[in-house]
């Protein structure tokens, strides 16, 4: 059952016991139908009890009336494979398969997943009896009915559980930190960055509850982590300003950089605004060049910035010293990225204007792809033995499918609990799977004994289980989230003991049968998760992490080749993407799993910073070279140095990823962090730059600027990387 706030939880509880009452009692007793009565029951407590499905209520009915086919197609084939036990298991597998491998496409499939594998479990079990097939069919859709009609009642009547706080907000709120942090930077006041810091760090996806996470294929989230990627960057940019000679410092009125980081901030605000209420902020792709006396938007204004604090560098190159050179150039960064920022936002907020960086090999090729490409897309990516979906998939799908050969085999006569305590007690990794045992157990049993002492005392009374039913589902699944997971096994297994007491002569050996299932489906989610990859996201974030950094080691050099008019990929970055899904996949998983505490963890997220400045600063470089590279060419010599840079730079971030990818990875010498990134002073790019300024197109030599001011960057990044402690365990 998923974890609920104590207002969440008396809401579903009152949810589950309004809707699964009335038709569990309309129908099976006032109607005579225990057929469409069970169904009807099972129709509700899935969707309800074991489902979360996010967002208001208008959203919440339209899942639910979906759910409805989706429902009818389980059911059918459940009941159709019954027939025999091997056809059940196969069809298991599938539906299995099929249903945890949807946790790809985001946050809402995957709140379904259990509610969608019930629907295939309860009929696939026998009697084979498919002449039942409508009355099952009837009962499943007036239950799903019930469920979403109650739902909207219960939001009528006021009890309504507390919405989470929507990502977008968190988004605006990180936002706004790092505009005052740049505003504060250019006014040389108080340093705000640790604020700023600590606002992203509260707007990555890992720190999200699952339902709530921005990780669906749809432009709106794509838009959603691209935004928060870019706002990323221009902060970091803004860590290396602050670092750097002669910054920072009160801005005069005659200082280009830090006029132009004022820009900046002023340029994120309508983007934290529009974060924050949902409003897109202004467009400033509106073929507005400035030059017609109106100011336009903030992204206009910020666009002429830039432009003129190019003017200004490209008269100021000559002889300039490299450290100004390099400082103006992370500035820039910065600038751009807000820029992007604002694009990306729109893109969130459901603005789908034609933007630079929308075709095919642009950053925001999402915003003009069809939502099934999309969604295909990001399927594709996943398939493959490196994804923690496809691993998650897989597992679920054997554990399942053995279990209900398992069941045949033993001849069981309550198959569905084993798949049920498969299928609720199973976790992502084996350590976590044996901690959700244990309550699950304890629970069980004392469960099992109270209900063994009714049935025993009670009897042959159905008035009294029929009375006692809704009682224990309303006080029961209120107190679970404060008792914990041991007091819902308890309670499921007493509501699961008194609605089939209603439904047959009741017998006490009914919860010792309950116990039984529950030890041998617990058994079997202990086993497959031994078997199938039993460290969970520990064991893989470590290759997705590497495969990260390598990707981006490659891209970096793709980059470069292209800026220096070498023939490379049209989108030398796209393998840089992919390996990010992944990576931030496992990531987000790892997070959420019981793992052995360690006493300093990997570097994940440096390496996933580092990562991410290959990539967004490389996306940069790609917008502006159509422009940058005209007639002239690079020079031969900027172009060697350019290279040789970018190679150092790769070697220096395969070397990273082959030490986070080794299990008991070297870690450099006391004193000797290894090789520092090259300093300004000694950059043979810069000193060429400001050397030849006056021999070579203005325009590439600010490009060849900026691109050494990436690379730099990306490499202390990398250094970092490799100078941190840190332990490794066998868990990690």
């Amino acid at each position: 059952m998923a974890r609920t706030p104590p207002v969440g939880a008396a809401r579903r509880a009152a949810w589950a016991t309004l809707a699964g009452c009335a038709g569990f009692y309309g129908f099976a007793h006032a109607l005579g139908d225990r057929t469409v009565g069970l169904y009807a029951i099972f129709g509700v407590l899935p969707l309800v009890l074991f489902s979360q499905i996010p967002g208001p209520a208008r959203h919440r009915t339209r899942v639910l009336l979906a759910m409805v086919p989706v429902g009818w197609i389980m059911v059918t084939s459940g009941t159709l494979l019954a027939v025999r036990g091997w056809a059940a298991a196969a069809g298991m597998f599938v539906v299995g398969f099929l249903v945890a491998f949807a946790a790809t496409a985001g946050p809402g499939p995957a709140g379904l997943s259990v509610a969608c594998q019930l629907f295939y479990i309860l009929p696939c079990f026998p009697p084979y009896a498919p002449e039942t097939l409508g009355s099952r069919l009837a009962g499943l859709t007036a239950g799903i009915l019930l469920t979403a009609l109650v739902d909207r009642l219960l939001d009528l009547l006021g009890l309504r559980e507390p919405p989470p706080t929507p990502y977008r907000v968190r988004l605006g709120r990180a936002t706004a930190a790092v505009a005052d942090s740049c505003a504060a930077a250019a006014r040389g006041g108080e340093d705000v960055r640790p604020a700023a810091e600590l606002a992203l760090q509260e707007a990555r996806p890992s720190r999200i509850p699952p339902a709530e996470r921005p990780t669906s294929p749809s432009a709106r989230d794509r838009a959603l982590n691209h935004t928060r990627a870019c706002v990323r960057h221009v902060h970091d940019q803004l860590d290396r300003f602050c670092r750097g000679p002669g910054a920072p410092g009160p801005a005069g009125p005659d200082d280009p950089a830090t006029a132009l980081l004022e820009r900046t901030a002023t340029a994120l605000r309508p983007v934290a605004t529009g974060l924050t209420s949902g409003t897109p902020p202004p467009d400033g792709n509106d073929g507005n060049d400035g030059n017609d006396g109106n100011d336009g938007t903030d992204d206009d204004a910020l666009r002429r910035a830039v432009a003129a604090f190019d003017a200004v560098r490209a008269d100021e190159i000559p002889g300039a010293p490299p450290e100004r050179l390099r400082r103006d150039a992370v500035v820039r960064s910065a600038a751009e990225g807000a820029r992007l920022a604002g694009q990306a936002s729109r893109i969130a907020l459901g603005a789908r204007s034609t933007t630079a960086g929308a075709g095919r090999d642009g950053p925001f090729w999402y915003a003009a792809v069809p939502a099934p490409e999309l969604w295909w897309h990001r399927m594709r990516v996943h398939l493959t033995l490196r994804s923690v979906h496809l691993q998650n998939a897989l597992r679920v799908a054997t554990a399942m499918a053995g279990a209900r050969l398992l069941v045949g085999a033993l001849g069981l006569s309550h198959g569905f609990w084993v798949l049920l305590a498969t299928l609720s007690l199973m976790r992502t990794s084996a350590a976590d799977t044996r901690t959700a045992l244990r309550p699950a157990v304890t629970g069980t049993t004392a469960g099992a004994l109270l209900a063994a002492l009714a049935l025993r005392a009670v009897g042959d009374v159905p008035l009294f289980y029929a009375v006692a039913l809704p009682v224990v589902l309303l006080v029961g699944f209120t107190a679970a989230p404060l008792l914990g997971p041991a007091w819902g096994q308890a309670t499921f297994t007493v509501v699961i003991v008194l609605m089939f007491a209603q439904l047959s002569t009741p017998q006490w050996q009914l919860s010792a049968v309950r116990l039984v299932d529950v030890l041998v489906g617990g058994a079997i989610g202990v086993l497959a998760s031994l078997l199938a990859w039993p460290r969970g996201a520990g064991g893989e974030l470590r290759c997705a992490v590497a495969d990260f950094l390598a990707a981006g080691a490659a891209g970096c050099r793709g980059v470069t080749d292209l800026l220096c008019g070498r023939p490379a990929p049209a989108d030398p970055l796209r393998p840089v993407r992919v390996a990010m899904l992944l990576a931030e996949a496992s990531y987000c998983q790892y997070q959420g799993e019981r793992l052995l505490r360690r006493a300093v963890d990997p570097p994940w997220e440096m390496a996933m910073l580092a990562g991410y400045h290959m990539l967004r600063g490389g996306e940069l470089m790609l917008l502006r070279q159509g422009a940058a590279l005209g007639a002239t060419p690079l020079s031969p010599g900027a172009a060697a140095e350019l290279t040789f840079l970018a190679d150092r730079v790769a070697d220096d971030a395969l070397r990273a990823a082959e030490a986070l990818r080794a299990p008991d990875p070297p870690r450099p010498a006391p004193g000797i962090p290894g090789p520092p990134p090259r300093p300004a002073a000694t950059s043979g790019l810069l000193r060429g730059a400001a050397l030849h300024a006056g021999h070579v197109d203005a325009a590439r030599v600010l490009l060849t600027v900026d691109a050494e001011a990436w690379l730099t960057g990306v490499a202390e990044d990398v250094a970092r990387i490799v100078r941190a402690p840190y332990a490794v365990t066998r868990s990690g």
